[in-house]
């Protein structure tokens, strides 16, 4: 027997759940506004194009090759552990390094269950140590003028500690202008638009 009102039939209809966080409708994002509608608020000057700092040093691919061999040296250079490390904990905690001397010392023996000994064979290439992981070359920093002899494209600035935040904030503008890679920067946050 077929139902004579279909408007009341006894399917039930669906109901949206909102209350669910998952389920709630998340509000659209503005459609941006056409480029050409809006004027440029501030013309461009030489001091907002100034050249950004490069994120890589520019390296001949001796030093490029010697980079990619100290990284693959720092993975496979193990812990040097001071002997007795795990029996007195004022060892443990100190990272300075103790070469052992005793005559009976199994790490001195070189005895293979006890930790290795710092040579010589785990160094770094010369050429490119003391290099940050980029390649860069660190330059301690103090002033303006020390600031501008850097090579923006291999050497980046390290601000000495002896310089407080304002002259850092003056440096740090100079170094922007220069186009020179800070590697200690002050971190900032981006001042709040007011309207």
């Amino acid at each position: 027997m077929t139902d004579p009102n279909p408007a009341e039939s006894t399917t039930p209809e669906p109901v949206a759940v909102t209350d669910s966080p998952k389920t709630r409708a998340r509000p659209r994002k503005p459609a941006p506004k056409a480029a050409a509608n809006s004027a440029p608020t501030e013309a461009v000057t030489p001091e907002s194009a100034a050249p950004k700092p490069p994120r890589r040093p520019v390296l001949d691919p001796t030093e490029a090759k010697l980079i990619a061999e100290r990284r693959q040296i720092v993975r496979r250079r193990p812990y040097f552990g001071r002997q007795a490390r795990g029996r007195y904990f004022r060892i443990g905690r100190d990272e300075s390094w103790r070469r052992p001397r005793g005559l009976q010392s199994k790490q001195r023996r070189h005895y293979g269950y006890r930790p290795e000994i710092v040579s010589i064979g785990y160094r770094s290439p010369a050429l490119v140590r003391g290099r940050t992981p980029t390649g860069f070359r660190p330059v301690l920093v103090r002033n303006s003028s020390e600031m501008e002899r850097l090579d923006r494209e291999r050497d980046a600035a390290v601000i000495a500690r002896t310089v407080g935040t304002r002259r850092r904030l003056i440096l740090e503008e100079v170094a922007r202008k220069l186009g020179v890679h800070v590697l200690n920067p002050i971190v900032r946050t981006e001042p709040e638009a007011s309207t």
